[in-house]
């Protein structure tokens, strides 16, 4: 493995990149396309990754084993983590625990960049604009245990940027599927291939100290803004309009009065863990 990240001009440039949860959805959309952008991904799961029987396999809750994986690595992509709602004991050790496991040591390794996987359900109870872009600093108003892990995350990232200097772009995904697959995603979807744009950006773009952006593609009817994604130099190609005439054949137009119309988590909103808040 690489060296510590190095310096080409105003870009910094990446060697090898661990990516935890590569067995995922996400996870699998970034290790087909990553390398194409120049990254040499170490791939890391709890679960076998298909394809791939050199990934390294562990659980975040295990410190030393996150300690391991993430020595002589240039870089971080965090996807690791229970990605729908859950009781709160499985939502903090694996998303909360374990995000907490994987910055000690990348403290403690000297790793200085992470690309965290963050969510819009960390902002889920703030209410959409209807017309005015919604910017990425809004504060945590998380709309279920897993987007309090989000806004865990991103509160976490800045401690670590400010007290230990690790650099953070949190990217607060909206739906990263092969399509979209509702009429809301029309407005929150990212395409695989503008994910694994705005991923890149976020590994090479310099000086980012802890910086939140939406993640979503150019779409048409973008609820988001994504000014400060573009500003660390990613451009997105893809437009969820290609698809809306199908999505809308399909489910019909959005009713204003929906929660998925009115709030930014939609039905995350409503949504209680496994067994009731209690459970």
């Amino acid at each position: 493995m690489t060296g510590p990240v190095q310096r080409t001009g105003s870009v910094q440039r990446t060697g090898t990149v661990l990516l935890t949860g590569a067995a995922g959805g996400v996870g699998t959309f970034l290790r087909e396309r990553l390398p194409a952008h120049g990254h040499r991904l170490v791939a890391a799961d709890r679960l076998p990754v298909p394809g791939d029987p050199d990934a390294l396999r562990f659980d975040l809750g295990d410190a030393e084993a996150v300690r391991a994986a993430v020595r002589g690595v240039d870089a971080v992509v965090h996807l690791g983590g229970i990605s729908v709602e859950d009781g709160f004991e499985a939502i903090l050790d694996a998303n909360i625990r374990g995000t907490y496991h994987l910055y000690e040591a990348v403290r403690r390794e000297g790793v200085r960049r992470v690309v965290l996987a963050s969510s819009n359900h960390a902002v889920g109870f703030h209410p959409l604009t209807g017309g005015t872009p919604i910017g990425s600093d809004l504060p945590p108003r998380p709309d279920t245990y897993y987007g309090l892990s989000k806004a865990f995350g991103e509160n976490l990232a800045t401690l670590y940027s400010d007290k230990y200097g690790v650099q953070t772009v949190s990217l607060r995904i909206g739906s990263c599927f092969a399509r979209p697959r509702s009429v809301r995603m029309l407005s929150t979807w990212l395409s695989p291939d503008d994910c694994a744009r705005l991923v890149h950006a976020a590994l090479t773009a310099p000086d980012v100290g802890h910086t939140v952006v939406n993640g979503i593609s150019a779409n048409t009817r973008a609820w988001w803004d994504l000014s400060s994604a573009r500003a660390l130099g990613y451009r997105p190609r893809d437009d969820a309009e290609r698809y809306a005439g199908a999505v809308l054949a399909e489910h019909g137009e959005l009713d204003p009065g929906h929660v998925d119309a009115r709030l930014i988590g939609g039905h995350f909103t409503e949504t209680e863990p496994p067994g009731g808040a209690a459970g």
